[in-house]
């Protein structure tokens, strides 16, 4: 029991908090503190929330295509550019400041651009998610190809191993947690890219569905979009845990005895 009370305690408290803040939130809003044209009261966005359901899992159903599509380029992408940056040091320092420079400028910025390149289809929205998705999970793979055991590398050349059975082997396994860890933030990072380029044109999504409210000054359904975006995006990074559970058992296992032991 005494085990598992901080658990409990830690799962319990920012729930507390949570609803704490809701409640904090409902009170201002209904006694007039704050006007309802300002902020409407938790209780009107989840009612608009409810009326609106099936047209934002419309809406959400787009958004999501473009999330994944993009991530799935970008993860694809990364994983070619970090094996090739990590085999060849050269291309390495070529290479690793210009994909940092990239990520110092911000998305909205880009979106206009892409937008006016590729026009008011899925295609700007996809690039934006592959960009804002390829950094994370390019540098956590770099960083996880470089904390590799060098006893083990070691070894493995010693026994004759080539460069592919020591990538196998040794590298890409050490990667795992690392790369899992720059999925999280891409998956966060996705559905906010999609929303963001969907604010400058579109046919459907959650970007255009805000425009739309926004410019009848329907802010209760502004704020449960960003509602619906909370929840995605807090459901993919769970869905990436229970993979990053799911594809390295070794993790569990040596979590598992760091826990007996204490």
């Amino acid at each position: 029991m005494r085990r598992r009370l901080p658990n409990i305690i830690s799962r319990v408290l920012p729930v507390g908090v949570f609803l704490l803040l809701l409640v904090i939130w409902e009170v201002l809003c209904d006694s007039g503190m704050i006007p309802a044209y300002m902020l409407p009261s938790p209780g009107k966005v989840v009612r608009a929330f409810c009326a609106d359901f099936p047209l934002l899992c419309e809406h959400a159903r787009v958004t999501l295509q473009e999330a994944f599509l993009g991530m799935l380029i970008g993860i694809v992408l990364a994983f070619l550019v970090a094996v090739l940056m990590d085999a060849f040091p050269l291309l390495y320092d070529a290479c690793y400041p210009i994909v940092v420079v990239t990520q110092t400028i911000p998305t909205i910025a880009i979106a206009p651009l892409l937008v006016l390149w590729m026009g008011y289809d899925m295609a700007p929205k996809v690039t934006l998610v592959v960009i804002t998705s390829f950094f994370p999970i390019t540098v956590g793979l770099l960083e996880g190809f470089k904390a590799a055991d060098q006893d083990m590398l070691n070894l493995l050349r010693s026994m004759g191993a080539n460069r592919a059975q020591i990538f196998w082997h040794v590298k890409l396994f050490g990667a795992a947690t690392s790369f899992f860890s720059g999925l999280k933030i891409s998956a966060a990072y996705a559905v906010v890219s999609a929303v963001i380029s969907e604010w400058l044109g579109g046919f459907l999504g959650l970007g255009v569905y805000m425009v739309r409210v926004k410019k009848s000054y329907s802010f209760d359904k502004m704020f449960a979009v960003i509602f619906l975006i909370c929840i995605i995006s807090l459901l993919l990074m769970k869905a990436v845990e229970g993979l990053q559970k799911l594809c390295t058992p070794w993790e569990r296992q040596k979590n598992r005895r760091i826990r007996d032991k204490s």
